[in-house]
């Protein structure tokens, strides 16, 4: 680039002396000459700083960009993580649902099997109680089997003999059946202190000497145990 012209400025004449020469004035010539010289360098570098480029940036401004950049990268980093923690939240809530549904059908289906037991045992204790003893009187059938025979045959019979043989055989046939299912009499109470454990006192009588005072003076039904629990008291009569 061509440099700008130079321009020396005029020195200014130097007065004559007594001796008709400038020295004394203006001193010594060469001088003169470095003076402008001087001069002449001081306006290069005075036009060379005002070609050069002039930076009016401020350092504030310089630090916007980097500013800017880093907003922007912290921009992109928030946007990925709500995109992260969105996905993290959709897959928990899938989860959550799969898990509701699983627990709902299997509560459905326990409810169902609840009131299938239910329905079933209700059932069950019915069918108990109706037919509890359906054992018992199919064992008993042939006992009324043979009362039936008695009494057909007791119409024909004149011997009171042989009724009260069959009579007595049909009850130790029903014994014997009840015995088998757990039912036992109880021991003759007469004579014994009364026991309100096992007998139920009717009513009161004299007693027929003094030592039977507060015992069992007769026996009006005997008593019954089933597995030796009382299911019947024996109604006895107390003497006093």
């Amino acid at each position: 680039m061509p440099g700008r012209p130079l321009f020396f400025a005029s020195l200014p004449s130097c007065p004559p002396n007594g001796h008709g020469t400038g020295i004394d004035q203006c001193g010594d010539p060469g001088m003169r000459v470095i003076s402008s010289h001087t001069r002449t360098y001081s306006v290069m570098t005075m036009d060379n700083e005002r070609m050069k480029p002039q930076d009016t940036t401020t350092p504030e401004e310089a630090a916007m960009p980097e500013e800017a950049s880093g907003s922007t990268t912290e921009d992109q980093d928030n946007g990925t993580s709500d995109s992260t923690a969105e996905a993290t939240l959709q897959g928990e809530l899938e989860a959550m649902r799969t898990e509701h549904q699983a627990l709902h059908d299997k509560y459905v289906r326990l409810f169902a099997e609840f009131d299938n037991f239910r329905k079933r045992t209700a059932k069950e204790r019915l069918d108990l109680i109706q037919y509890a003893g359906a054992n018992t009187l199919a064992a008993i059938l042939p006992v009324m089997d043979d009362l039936e025979r008695a009494v057909a045959n007791n119409e024909k019979v004149e011997d009171i003999g042989a009724v009260r043989d069959g009579v007595r055989l049909i009850q130790q046939k029903l014994l014997n059946i009840l015995t088998g299912q757990g039912l036992k009499p109880m021991d003759d109470a007469k004579g014994k202190a009364f026991d309100t454990d096992h007998h139920e006192a009717i009513t009161r009588a004299p007693a027929p000497s003094d030592d039977l005072k507060g015992k069992v003076i007769d026996v009006v039904e005997n008593g019954y145990t089933l597995h030796d629990k009382v299911i019947r008291y024996a109604r006895v009569v107390v003497g006093e």
